[in-house]
């Protein structure tokens, strides 16, 4: 039972919310995961009657174990990369923005699917009496499919809750400045150490054709935060492509497939590619192994020279810096409200 003390001091606290990831790299969790993921009418719009007996019927036999031998190739000590990315996100924005205010601020992150789970962060927050919460999903690009059914978790959560706290949700950030600089640091610093490719690939996650047409700003957002990326970096046309992965079932998504073009570079002799993925804060699977390992494999495979990954911005100084202004400029009327009341009481 949640509950409330009236005379605690209100506190700002800010909840972070990624996607999810299995508790273990077993064929048991990871069905766990995707029943919950691919339950979610936001996540595959198909009619229930349709969709529900392919799901428990097929897809929940057969998918779990081909994603377990997946997960069990980038599973670290410390578990999931999502999981421990997330976290480290969460402890470096806990300290950053705590200076940068000069106060101390209270950070948590949930889940989406999967544990933490949103209400086991929201519950933290309120019981050290945040009255204010600021929510940042950490989707760079607003989709229906992420940002929105985040929202709708939330929403569910707060059912529950009967002093509500005070809500400020960001929708995205894909152009901000301050991520595009953080995300072209990274790729700089590859560079750096690595050399130059013939191309880079910026690979987004995949959505389907639909989605798009019954008006997610997904694709378009997609296509100003990889010319954002590349003006940064000061790329010609030439130098670069955007592309979607992670494509599932027979519908069109959107296009072009990373796959697809990946073999078109490896069949044109392409000796160097690089992939970075902006759709992603964290590295975890669509990342580090369908990019790292599969896209490997099939440039390779169709001629190509060598494929390097580059990191996302997980939690390195430039991303914190980024996340921590985002988190300052939501936060700001809140802070001065409270500053100008702390001054009329004086």
């Amino acid at each position: 039972m949640r509950s409330s003390a009236h005379d605690a001091v209100p506190r700002v606290g800010v909840l972070l919310i990624n996607l999810g990831t299995p508790s273990a790299p077993t064929p048991k969790a990871v069905r766990a995961y995707l029943r919950e993921f691919l339950s979610d009418p936001r996540v595959v719009e198909i009619p229930r009657a349709i969709w529900l007996p392919l799901l428990y019927g097929v897809i929940l036999n057969t998918r779990p174990r081909q994603s377990a031998h997946k997960y069990q190739t980038i599973w670290t000590p410390e578990g999931s990369p999502l999981l421990v990315n997330t976290a480290r996100q969460t402890a470096a924005l806990r300290e950053s923005l705590g200076k940068a205010l000069g106060q101390p601020i209270e950070v948590a992150f949930g889940m989406r699917y999967g544990n933490p789970s949103i209400g086991e962060a929201v519950d933290a927050l309120l019981a050290v009496h945040c009255d204010r919460l600021l929510v940042i999903p950490l989707y760079p690009q607003y989709a229906a499919s992420t940002t929105a059914t985040a929202v709708d978790r939330l929403a569910h959560v707060l059912r529950g809750v009967r002093n509500v706290p005070a809500l400020r949700v960001t929708k995205h950030f894909h152009d901000h400045p301050a991520y595009i600089e953080a995300v072209a640091a990274s790729i700089r610093a590859h560079w750096a150490t690595h050399g130059r490719p013939n191309m880079l690939v910026m690979s987004f996650h995949g959505l389907p054709r639909i989605t798009h047409e019954r008006g997610d700003p997904y694709f378009s957002e997609c296509q100003v935060t990889a010319g954002l990326i590349a003006r940064s970096l000061a790329l010609n046309d030439t130098d670069w492509r955007i592309t979607f992965q992670s494509r599932f079932g027979r519908a069109r998504w959107l296009e072009p497939y990373t796959a697809s073009v990946l073999t078109e570079l490896g069949r044109a002799g392409t000796q160097k590619v690089d992939v970075v993925c902006p759709g992603f804060v964290a590295d975890c699977l669509e990342t580090l192994e369908e990019i790292g390992v599969e896209g490997k494999t099939l440039f390779m495979g169709a001629g190509g020279g060598e494929l390097r990954l580059i990191p996302c911005v997980n939690d390195s100084a430039e991303w914190i810096h980024a996340l921590t202004q985002l988190a300052q400029e939501n936060l700001s009327p809140w802070l001065n409200e409270a500053n100008a009341s702390t001054h009329l009481r004086a």
